[in-house]
């Protein structure tokens, strides 16, 4: 068994002239399900690990985060987007289909 059930990242890179995530308040996103997965009692060593990342290299489908071990690519709107990730997928283990980054979607 891994160290961490699972890990998200959140892309936050910003760029000069180029879309990035960091456009669409990731860094928000990301603070929004670290306390949303505090407060489920979802953090820590067997469970789930919220992590920030630089660049993904899937820009044009911005915001972006991804799930592993599973390699669940999603992007986001708000706040309940984040909650429905927290909820259905990181506690339930459930993707939430329809915030799915399509596969083709690159910088």
């Amino acid at each position: 068994m891994s160290y961490y059930q699972r890990h998200i990242f959140f892309c936050l890179n910003k760029r000069d002239g180029e879309p990035a995530c960091s456009d669409h308040d990731a860094d928000a996103a990301f603070a929004r399900c670290k306390q949303q997965a505090t407060a489920a009692g979802l953090l820590g060593p067997g469970k789930l690990r919220v992590n920030k990342a630089g660049c993904l290299d899937r820009c044009a489908g911005g915001p972006v985060a991804v799930v592993y071990p599973e390699g669940t690519w999603y992007t986001y709107v708000d706040a309940h987007d984040i909650d429905e990730i927290v909820e259905s997928h990181l506690r339930d283990g459930k993707v939430v289909e329809r915030l799915l980054l399509p596969p083709d979607t690159g910088r």
